[in-house]
């Protein structure tokens, strides 16, 4: 059995900030408030003619650099987005031309704000089972273009961005990278977060809707959760993990994960108040945040978790 192991990391972030007191100019709202219930100072936004394929292909690049690849190396392309550029093709393949990589194929997985954990899952397996050598596997949204501005409970939470990880095969027997992944969903909160609309209901994309209290409570609960199985799982604890990367969608529920979990606070990868909730990139920009900062170093297990819309959600053990 391979195994896949992380070369590279990379994120990108668009130029326009969009923060806090710029909001209350725009709905009922303050800084006080956002800042007290998500953690969140401020945001991202994609600029008008700037789509996500864009910030993907951005984030690709630094990723191949920091790997010391090229893109013709690139086997596999994996683009979790719930902000494609078109309905179709895939926002992936695009990329896949952007970047001059003709050897490789590539596609989108769409599990919102899990995304990235569910496109890694898919990029390990292939190359676990020897279909691939090399994979880029990429979380970007311009997830800003389904905000309501005029909903305030929803509108002060998100924001854009790109992250990217490059991932290769190594047939060391105990080789680091990608120790296991778990995923899971559950259709019947399908209700709880979702668009007004979409293609096959509506012919419109729609806004984001969401049920606060529900999704606060299921994702305290799933996250905790998937971290102490995939722990469990692999005969580790949470004094193993020498760093926690969650989603960063609010401040409260990453608080309630790390004390089910046990995980104090020095030990958690935060850019929530910096970057807000960038959905499928949330993961890969909090990674390469860490790795910049330095906090990350090599040898380190990492533990990540994730949840997003329909419910789905995952957690994932990585060292570095």
């Amino acid at each position: 059995m391979f195994h896949a192991v992380l070369k590279g990391i990379g994120s990108y972030l668009p130029e326009k900030i969009l923060t806090n007191d710029d909001l209350s100019k725009m709905v009922e709202t303050n800084d006080a408030w956002i800042t007290e219930r998500t953690g969140i100072k401020q945001r991202y936004i994609a600029a008008e003619g700037e789509k996500t394929s864009d910030l993907a292909y951005q984030s690709a690049v630094l990723a191949l650099e920091n790997a010391g690849m090229k893109a013709q190396d690139i086997d596999l392309i994996v683009l979790a987005t719930t902000s494609p550029d078109e309905s179709f093709p895939a926002t992936a393949v695009k990329v896949q031309a952007m970047l001059g990589n003709t050897t490789g194929f590539a596609f989108d997985v769409q599990a919102v704000c899990s995304g990235f954990l569910y496109a890694l899952s898919v990029a390990n397996s292939m190359i676990r089972d020897g279909s691939v050598k090399t994979a880029l596997v990429i979380g970007a949204e311009t997830i800003s273009r389904l905000v309501d501005w005029t909903d305030r409970g929803t509108c002060v939470l998100f924001g854009d961005g790109a992250g990217a990880i490059v991932l290769a095969r190594s047939e060391e027997e105990k080789a680091d990278g990608v120790l296991d992944v778990l995923l899971y969903s559950d259709g019947r909160h399908y209700d709880s977060l979702k668009t007004s609309g979409g293609i096959s209901s509506t012919q419109t994309t729609g806004f984001i809707q969401m049920q606060g209290q529900e999704v606060y409570k299921q994702a305290v609960h799933c996250l905790s959760n998937a971290g102490k199985v995939i722990l469990e799982k692999n005969g580790l604890t949470s004094e193993n993990v020498d760093y926690f990367v969650p989603h960063q969608a609010n401040v409260r529920i990453i608080d309630s994960v790390m004390k089910k979990l046990g995980i104090p606070e020095n030990k958690t990868i935060l850019t929530l108040d910096k970057v807000g909730n960038t959905s499928a990139s949330s993961i890969p920009i909090a990674l390469d945040d860490g790795f910049k900062s330095g906090k990350i170093k090599k040898g380190d297990l990492l533990l990540l978790v994730a949840m997003g819309g329909g419910f789905t959600w995952g957690s994932c053990l990585l060292r570095y």
